[in-house]
């Protein structure tokens, strides 16, 4: 083995380390070492990424053999120079530990044990500690380091103070007493001259802990060309300015990762401690291929894991198919149930099943997404809601022996109530068992344009007008001159341009890690000897270091527990539906397919409704005029930015309204694209075009697919081009439409949907869409109960349910509860009652005292002072509100009857009459508000107004220049550019912040 570096510094000691993790890598396979170990401080946030890019390496150079020799290359024939290389290092996991002492250590787990114990310290580090810190003591060392070998650091120049060195040494001792054979002192340069004195000295301090030495250059960056990229971290770290740093930035750019040459030219005169290196590296055979992930199994009254799950997917499926089930679903599901037995999922899908079960009894509405809606053993245990049939059945999309990859469960429940479920996880499993994985926060745009900027010392207008041009930054011709002189910046600037620099290449730079949404490992033995466990900063939460991608690689399986608005939208408004009609229904018992539900959206009357209710949707409705359920599900696939950028909405559009003809260029890509009209528009039609278009194999596909992933951050597309035209041109097909073929495809690199995501969204659209057609006061009431979702404000909704001719009612001190509710009209219907949740500032706590106190209800303003022991604040804010109007008093009456009341006890002086005469203030006669100032008044306290649009107000006063919108339709023969027209209006939504940047054409 050549040479191992051991002791290496990613960026995942944030805002620290130079260089990503696949960069040290890829150049240790460039270099030829033996091996190396990513050791981030009081972490092993980043090793993932390490092993991910070793093995793609590996990969490569397999796929470039067997491609180039078919057999092993002969000797006698030289790698070509753009061949990949063939030498993969081992990645040896490794975390640096720091003590509160002051002794660091670096930890390299010999075995699995080795691993679990390092996973046991970290966690223990982390959890007595808050969120992103870790507090460790030597005796953790000692208690946790078994099984490891441990490379102390000697101490920095700057602390060799004579007591700090005698502690140093006596901790030291310590670890050498408890640990014999496993401990070694590192050395590293310092490139300052003194580092051949330095070595001396550490080896005869080496031989005084009666330990040897080992080599490492300790890099923290992989390439001298970090330097200043590795000193503005430390700038924005420290919160200062690069030219502040002084003693605290890089000397030179010579801490990088070394060559074998240039490790024994650097160690001259010490040459085993590179050789000892390997050495240990060679000692430490664990490798994170080697971690065997075990989900929890439990066996329920004598059933296994297999049985059970057999047994619950045929009463399930004699549930959903009452009238029996079609033969296709029948034989797809013994061939998932062979499937998944034969990977030993079965454990897998019965947890999944378990947590939807628990959110059902305790009627907590949710349903599973993504992938898993192709699954039949899914649709059966409850875990999705849409029938497999709608779409392609294609369930190894979801699960695939090729791939060998673990299934991705992701199930959608009430966002009120979510909660409540990720503590029965918690609560069944033990925080030992399960725990939520992270989300790697990167640097993206503005805050890489920010804090370089501050590092860098401009100026904060400077910094501004940068993060004004966002788009033109990180485009691919990136912010042109003239641009810069247009926001009044110096393109010749020195300073501004190495700025910009740097901010390029900061981009994707780890900064923090952050709780994922809510991706949930659990696990059968102990989750903190897989990974270590580290607080949230959410109370109650714990979290692994690692995210979704990092967890995929290894194998580990997650059920995400997501939160959605519109469930709890939809469970309330069916809670109104049994409560005032006494119908109950569910979203399988809604009845399917009422064409009045696809006329309302015809006509684009969507507001509210889930996912068709932006600017773009409502424009397109109809254009799209869906009249069956398939057609929501294009619906919500279409108006995406993948098919977008794609060009895929105005070819389907002509092909539906038969203004352009429908073809395909071969019967095979036919049978890809028939349901969609010859344009690709999921995901999985994506993977079917490369792999009968262009000849992918399905691993080729699956690396398409995963560089199509929305969040993917280092996925490119564009990588995929060759190989893709290539193989479409050997299958017969022109280069212009493998291009466009290609060019779409490349869209959906940008949110583009599968299609069982598609249709179990489309569920949620139907199903609040006839909630609004036939109980539009009901769907209204339950939207605004379960703010804050979806795109619009409450005077959004509350208007757009008066025109469906819903009766609503104002906030009443007498009538209204803390949610918004249904009572009689008077007319037999029902009326929409405003709850105390629309009143600013208004807490559910004191709308619960205000209504648990009324009985009967409330005569005077100091009534419900006296009775509910509100405060005068919060009889001010109901005042503001009007909600005193049902006992005769005016706004300003009952406001001026709050201020009167003082908190506390009335001063005995004026308790009783004095003198037998009682002190009567005198009435005061306020002014009437205009109708103006009431509107503004319900603005101000609720956001809303029952009274007249505000523009009605103002029509009158508008001058003849500006227009309303039914005045600015244009005229058939109407120019390509019409002039400017000046309008005046109420914005109900801000659509630009929600579309993509090219739904303009919408």
């Amino acid at each position: 083995m050549g040479f191992a570096e051991l002791n290496i510094t990613s960026n995942f000691t944030f805002l620290t380390g130079g260089s990503h993790a696949e960069e040290y890598m890829a150049l240790a396979a460039e270099m030829g070492l033996g091996a190396i170990a990513i050791a981030d401080e009081n972490s092993v946030a980043g090793i993932v990424r390490a092993h991910t890019q070793m093995r793609e390496i590996a990969r490569q150079a397999r796929v470039w053999r067997e491609e180039s020799f078919g057999p092993p290359r002969p000797e006698h024939i030289e790698r070509p120079p753009s061949a990949p290389v063939e030498h993969v290092p081992r990645l040896v996991p490794a975390a640096r530990i720091v003590t509160a002492e002051g002794v660091t250590a670096t930890l390299l787990p010999k075995n699995r044990q080795g691993w679990a114990n390092l996973c046991r310290l970290l966690s223990h580090g982390k959890l007595r500690a808050e969120k992103g810190a870790c507090t460790l003591t030597v005796s953790d060392l000692l208690r946790w380091g078994a099984e490891q070998e441990v490379l102390l650091h000697p101490l920095q120049q700057e602390a060799t103070s004579q007591p700090a060195a005698h502690e140093w040494a006596q901790q030291a001792g310590r670890l050498t007493r408890r640990f014999p054979g496993a401990v070694a002192l590192l050395m590293s340069p310092q490139y300052d001259g003194q580092d051949g004195a330095r070595f001396d000295a550490q080896a005869a301090l080496a031989q005084g802990l009666k330990v040897p030495t080992v080599a490492s250059a300790s890099p923290v960056m992989h390439v001298a060309k970090r330097r200043r990229l590795t000193d503005v971290l430390t700038a924005i770290r420290q919160g200062c300015r690069v030219d502040q740093l002084g003693r605290a930035a890089q000397a030179n750019a010579e801490q990088r990762l070394r060559s074998e040459p240039e490790m024994r030219r650097l160690f001259r005169g010490h040459e085993g401690a590179v050789d000892r290196a390997a050495e240990i590296a060679q000692r430490c055979q664990f490798n994170l291929g080697s971690l065997r992930y075990e989900y929890p199994s439990e066996i329920a009254d004598g059933e296994s894991p297999s049985e059970r799950l057999r047994r619950l997917s045929y009463e399930g499926l004699r549930w959903r198919y009452p009238n029996g089930a079609p033969e296709k679903v029948k034989k797809m599901l013994e061939h998932e149930l062979a499937l998944i037995a034969k990977l030993d999922y079965e454990p897998y899908f019965l947890t999944v099943r378990d947590v939807v079960a628990f959110a059902r009894e305790r009627d907590i509405l949710c349903q599973g997404r993504g992938s898993a809606a192709n699954s039949v053993v899914c649709y059966c245990l409850g875990v999705t809601s849409v029938s497999p049939e709608i779409g392609t059945m294609v369930f190894e999309r979801f699960v695939s022996e090729a791939r060998n990859e673990p299934p991705d469960i992701d199930v959608d429940f009430e966002h009120e109530r979510r909660e409540e479920v990720i503590q029965h996880i918690y609560e069944r499993y033990g925080r030992h068992r399960a725990g939520l994985c992270a989300t790697v926060v990167h640097y993206r745009g503005k805050r890489a344009i920010r804090e370089v900027g501050r590092a860098m010392g401009l100026t904060d207008d400077t910094i501004s007008a940068l993060s004004s041009q966002l788009w033109g930054f990180f485009s691919a011709k990136g912010l042109e001159a003239h641009r810069m002189k247009e926001i009044g910046l110096d393109p010749t600037d020195r300073r501004l341009a190495q700025t910009m620099a740097l901010i390029y290449e900061i981009i994707g730079f780890p900064r923090h890690l952050s709780q994922h949404v809510g991706g949930f490992i659990m696990t059968e033995g102990r989750l903190d000897e897989l990974c270590p466990v580290e607080n949230a900063s959410m109370e109650d939460r714990t979290v692994i270091p690692w995210d979704k991608d990092d967890i995929d690689s290894l194998g580990i399986l997650k059920v995400d527990v997501l939160s959605l608005g519109m469930l709890t939208c939809i469970r309330k408004a069916f809670a109104l539906i049994g409560q005032h009609h006494g119908v109950d229904y569910t979203l399988a018992s809604l009845p399917p397919e009422d064409p009045a539900v696809y006329d309302m959206l015809c006509r684009a009357d969507s507001l509210g409704v889930f996912q068709v209710e932006s600017r773009a949707q409502m424009n397109f409705l109809p254009r799209m005029r869906p009249r069956c359920f398939y057609d929501l599900v294009i619906e919500v696939a279409i108006i995406r930015p993948g098919p977008i950028q794609g060009d895929m909405v105005h070819p389907y559009i002509r092909r539906r309204n038969g203004e352009e003809e429908v073809s395909f260029p071969s019967d095979a890509l036919g049978a890809v694209l028939g349901k969609t009209l010859g344009v690709p528009l999921f995901q999985e039609q994506a993977m079917q075009i490369a792999i009968v278009g262009a000849g992918f194999s399905p691993d080729e596909a699956d690396r398409l697919r995963r560089s199509l992933a929305t969040f993917k951050k280092h996925g490119n597309v564009s990588d995929f081009r060759d190989r893709f035209m290539k193989g479409m041109a050997q299958n017969g097909y022109d280069s212009d439409f493998a291009a466009r073929c290609f060019s779409q495809i490349e869209g959906f690199g940008s949110y583009g949907f599968p299609e069982s995501h598609a249709a179990s969204f489309a569920l949620l659209v139907y199903a609040s869409s006839w909630l609004k057609h036939h109980h539009p006061g009901i769907f209204a009431c339950a939207l605004l109960n379960a703010q804050p979702m979806g795109f619009y404000a409450p005077a959004q909704i509350v208007r757009d349910a008066r025109a469906h001719g819903v009766k609503v009612l104002p906030v009443c001190v007498n009538a209204s509860f803390w949610d918004n509710v249904m009572e009689p009209d008077g007319e037999g219907g029902l009326a929409l009652r405003l709850g105390f949740r629309q009143i600013r500032a208004m807490g559910e706590e004191e709308a619960d005292w205000l209504t648990a106190a009324r009985g009967n209800g409330y005569q005077t303003v100091e009534d419900v002072w006296r009775r509910a022991g509100t405060s005068p604040k919060l009889l001010r804010i109901l005042a503001e509100a009007d909600a005193f109007a049902a006992l005769g008093l005016a706004r300003r009456e009952a406001l001026w009857a709050a201020k009167a009341l003082v908190p506390g006890e009335e001063l005995p002086l004026f308790k009783g009459d004095l003198d037998g005469e009682g002190i009567v203030e005198p009435a005061v006669l306020l002014p009437k508000m205009s109708e103006g100032e009431e509107v503004v008044e319900d603005y101000v306290s609720m956001r809303l107004t029952l009274r007249a649009h505000p523009l009605a107000l103002l029509r009158a006063r508008l001058t003849p220049g500006f227009s309303s919108a039914k005045d600015i339709t244009p005229a058939p023969d109407a120019p390509q550019n019409p002039e400017r027209a000046l309008r005046t209006g109420l914005i109900k939504a801000q659509p630009s912040r929600r579309h993509p940047r090219n739904a303009r054409h919408f």
